[in-house]
């Protein structure tokens, strides 16, 4: 009985063994397959960096290679080479893979997605759509590559300067993800032919500069059911802790946000499209003028390319773009997976504060004027510059605490309501504020005489002044 017992484990020991060196010879043969496929794919990139040159001579590429198509070109995963099989797609995309779950990759790579505008915002959110898994991205700008677009475009480079945005765009989309297709649009975007070129998208980019075609193209996919989502204004913005997702309807307080929400009101549309923008209020940096002879030519609007498209140069801080562009691409690649940001922070609760604010600043008014006003000469979007921007939502009453119950009050209440004359107080402190002035009234005849440095001091007076001097700089950026 012993002998057949170690007879027994003999048999089993071996078998064991002999398993374990089954697995272990496939595992170095799936090792070894897979290092032959890397240096393929490595050997493959060497070859045509060494027979293209290291930016694959762009500027060779002929115009006519894509722009006659009306839909994304038909191009398999094989035709790519069948070194980048679906392996090493998944390898590539493991992360991505890990965060949105097996089915969510399904839809990610399943993807179409239309990027209106390549510059700065748009062609960063190109870049991390493709390297995310999304297979079909069309390109459209009219625009080339100047040597001033190099300090925030995401894949231009010096050799690209005087190609198509959309050209540096697809290059380097197609070497980063080989399997992806792209469809380069040396185009603009116009509302007659709208659907030509957002035919087949998901998700579309808006990107442009220009106001009007900017609100052409968000009325357009919102009349035809298409999913768009806007840039508002990153130029001349440096803070990289204001910039937001919100509906549009709940943008605060950004120029360029106001206007398109005005036209699109009109036309509309009051909601319903997700924005990306930054409510810091435009630094003290213009459009940067140009030259005189440039006016001796004729009329300045003749200098652009088109029609109504700006010729001024807006500063621009390289990275607010390229936060921007992030901001679109990790929006569109959660709704593409389905696990949406269902609650973006629009500072919902600071826009009811606005409000209150506003409310309590007519009902105010109404009272030091003795009749029922209509309105007043501030909306919530100004409520919101004074409390927030200038007045950095504290009292200009000394030390300048944040108000536990915040309100706004004239300043100087011989003078109009104006985004100058309207200052931060604490609650009771407006109460004293306009005790004071009517105090004042009964013992004097001249209203002209009145300052409320008599009440408050004239440290407090100057501060004031300092603030009413930075609204300025505000209104002629607005102007």
């Amino acid at each position: 009985m012993d002998n057949f017992r170690s007879h027994q484990a003999q048999l089993i020991a071996t078998a064991l063994a002999a398993s374990a060196a089954t697995a272990g010879l496939i595992a170095s043969y799936n090792a070894y397959t897979r290092r032959a496929k890397r240096k393929d794919l490595n050997d493959e990139v060497l070859r045509s960096i060494q027979s293209n040159g290291s930016n694959f001579n762009i500027q060779k590429l002929q115009l006519s290679n894509s722009e006659d198509g009306l839909s994304f070109p038909s191009k398999s995963l094989e035709s790519s080479g069948n070194m980048y099989n679906e392996e090493l797609i998944r390898e590539q995309l493991a992360r991505n893979y890990a965060f949105f779950g097996e089915e969510g990759m399904k839809k990610v790579r399943g993807g179409a997605v239309v990027v209106v505008g390549c510059g700065g915002v748009g062609s960063w959110a190109a870049v991390m759509l493709a390297r995310s898994g999304v297979s079909k991205i069309r390109l459209v700008d009219f625009d080339y590559v100047t040597l001033s677009s190099l300090n925030r475009h995401a894949t231009a480079s010096p050799e690209d300067v005087g190609t198509p945005k959309v050209r540096c765009i697809e290059r380097t989309l197609k070497s980063v993800a080989k399997w992806i297709e792209v469809d380069a649009r040396v185009e603009i975007w116009r509302k007659e032919e709208g659907g030509v070129l957002l035919e087949g998208a998901d998700w579309v980019i808006d990107a442009i500069d220009n106001i009007q075609t900017k609100v052409d193209l968000l009325k357009y996919c919102t009349d035809n059911s298409i999913k768009v989502f806007a840039s508002m204004g990153a130029g001349a913005k440096c803070d990289p802790t204001r910039v937001q997702i919100s509906d549009i309807s709940y943008t605060i307080y950004d120029p360029l946000a106001r206007s398109v929400r005005r036209r699109l009101r009109l036309l509309g549309v009051s909601s319903g499209i997700p924005v990306v923008y930054s409510t810091e209020v435009p630094s003290e940096v213009k459009l940067l003028p140009l030259d005189e002879e440039e006016f001796k030519k004729g009329p300045v609007k003749e200098l652009g390319a088109f029609d109504d498209f700006r010729v001024r140069i807006l500063p621009v801080l390289g990275p607010l773009p390229s936060i921007f562009g992030l901001h679109i691409a990790t929006y569109i690649l959660c709704e593409l997976a389905g696990k949406p940001i269902v609650n973006p922070l629009p500072i919902k609760a600071r826009r009811k504060l606005y409000e209150r604010l506003w409310k309590d600043l007519l009902h105010r008014e109404e009272k030091l004027v003795g009749h029922t006003l209509n309105r007043i000469p501030l909306d919530e979007d100004d409520i919101a510059l004074i409390f927030e921007d200038i007045h950095r939502g504290r009292s200009v009453i000394p030390p300048h605490e944040v108000p536990t119950k915040p309100a706004l009050v004239r300043w100087d209440l011989t003078q109009p309501l104006t985004l100058k004359n309207c200052v931060v107080m604490e609650e009771k402190d407006t109460v004293k504020h306009i005790e004071a002035w009517y105090a004042w009234l009964e013992t004097n005849d001249d209203e002209a005489l009145f300052s409320p440095a008599g009440i408050w001091g004239s440290k407090v007076n100057e501060v004031v002044m300092k603030r009413a001097k930075e609204i300025e700089s505000v209104q002629e950026w607005r102007a």
